[in-house]
C-alpha cells in the first residue's frame, strides 16, 4: 500500500477539501449547541464517517440525547429514539405483523416497521432492556437489515445506532454481552465540561433565544463521505501499527508481560477493521490525504476499550483497561 497520496486523482484530492470545509461547517454548528464536549462530537462524527455505531455512555445531563438530537439534523438524517426499559420488546423496536381483513373477507398479514427502520437510532439507555431486546438490535448493526416472521426487510442507508448508557445506576440493568459491544465501532466516554464551557452553556440555554442545529449535510452526502473514507490511502507502517496494537491486546499472542497477566480477553479482528476505517475518517476531517500512526494512537482507547475484558487479578490489584490501553499505544508510536 502506498505510503502518501501522490497516486490519488486530483477528483479525490479535491472531494476531500470540500468535504473538509463542510465538516468545519458541521463541527462548527454541532458546537453551537454542545458545550465543551469536542472530542466527544469528533468521536461521534468519525464513527459515522465511517459507517458505524457509537455507544455513548456518561451520567445524567450530559447531552447525550441533544448530541444525538444534534448530528440527526445537521446530517440531514431520519432520526427515531426508542427509550429502553425491562418490559421492552423486541417488536417494540423491530415491528410486527398484524393481521388484517378486507371488505371481502379475505384476510392477509400486513408488517408494521418499527422504528430501527430509519437512519439513525437512539437507542436511550439501552442496558435497561433485557437480554432478548437487546440482541434484536444485532443483526440491524451488522447486515443493516432484520428478518421478521421469515422475511427480511432492508434497513434504510445510512443505518447508525448511537446508544447511551448511565454508568452509575447499574440496579435492574443488563451488562450489554459482548457480541453487542464489539458491534459498536466506539466506546465514547461523555465528561463533564469545563469551566468556561459551562458557563457559556449556562448563559446559553436559560435566556430568551437558543441556537438550533441547522442541515449541513443530507443522507445521500454522508454515504458519499462514506464512500469516500474507503478511497483513503493506508500507508503499510500504518497498517502495521493497527495489526501490532490489536494483536498484542490479545493475552495468547502479546508480547507484553503485563498483557498476559491482566487481559482475560482482548480484541478481535474487528477492532482492526474499526481501527483502519476510524483512523481515515479522522485524518479526511482534517483535511488529509492519508492517516497516521497518531490517528491509530488517538483512536485506540474509543475503540479498544469495549473491546478487552480485565482478569480477577487485575481488578483486585486496580489495573484499568485505559492503562493497559495507553501502555499498547506508546508500543506502536
Amino acid at each position: 500500500m502506498p505510503d502518501d497520496s501522490n497516486a490519488l486523482p486530483p477528483k479525490v484530492v479535491e472531494e476531500v477539501d470540500g468535504l473538509k470545509t463542510r465538516l468545519k461547517e458541521a463541527r462548527e454548528v454541532v458546537g453551537r449547541v454542545i458545550f465543551g464536549q469536542t472530542e466527544v462530537v469528533d468521536q461521534t462524527i468519525i464513527t459515522l464517517l465511517a459507517g458505524g455505531h457509537a455507544l455513548l455512555i456518561g451520567v445524567p445531563g450530559l447531552a447525550k440525547t441533544r448530541l444525538v438530537q444534534t448530528l440527526g439534523t445537521v446530517f440531514g438524517l431520519n432520526a427515531k429514539r426508542v427509550q429502553f426499559t425491562p418490559d421492552l420488546m423486541p417488536a417494540d423496536i423491530l415491528g410486527s405483523e398484524v393481521l388484517e381483513e378486507a371488505a371481502s373477507g379475505e384476510r392477509s398479514f400486513r408488517f408494521i416497521r418499527g422504528p430501527v427502520f430509519s437512519q439513525l437510532l437512539m437507542a436511550d439507555e439501552i442496558n435497561r432492556a433485557s437480554p432478548r431486546t437487546q440482541s434484536a438490535l444485532l443483526q440491524a448493526m451488522q447486515e443493516h437489515k432484520v428478518s421478521i416472521a421469515g422475511q427480511s426487510y432492508d434497513l434504510p442507508q445510512p443505518f447508525h445506532v448511537l446508544a447511551t448508557q448511565n454508568p452509575l445506576e447499574q440496579e435492574g440493568t443488563y451488562p450489554l454481552p459482548e457480541a453487542q459491544l464489539d458491534r459498536f465501532l466506539m466506546q465514547v466516554d461523555i465528561g463533564y465540561p469545563d469551566l468556561e464551557s459551562e458557563r457559556r452553556m449556562l448563559l446559553a440555554t436559560t435566556g430568551a433565544h437558543e441556537d438550533r442545529a441547522v442541515p449541513v449535510f443530507d443522507g445521500e452526502d454522508l454515504i458519499d463521505a462514506q464512500r469516500l473514507v474507503r478511497h483513503i490511502p493506508v500507508g503499510k507502517s500504518v497498517v502495521d501499527a493497527i495489526l501490532a496494537l490489536v494483536r498484542a491486546g490479545r493475552p495468547e499472542d502479546s508480547p507484553l508481560a503485563e498483557v498476559r497477566r491482566h487481559v482475560a480477553w482482548g480484541p478481535g479482528p474487528r477492532a482492526a477493521q474499526a481501527l483502519m476505517l476510524a483512523a481515515r475518517a479522522r485524518a479526511l476531517m482534517d483535511g488529509r490525504l492519508s492517516p497516521s500512526i497518531d490517528d491509530v494512537a488517538a483512536l485506540a482507547l474509543p475503540i479498544l476499550k469495549h473491546r478487552m475484558a480485565l482478569s480477577f487479578a487485575a481488578r483486585a490489584e486496580g489495573v484499568t483497561i485505559p492503562d493497559i490501553i495507553a501502555h499498547l499505544s506508546e508500543t506502536v508510536r
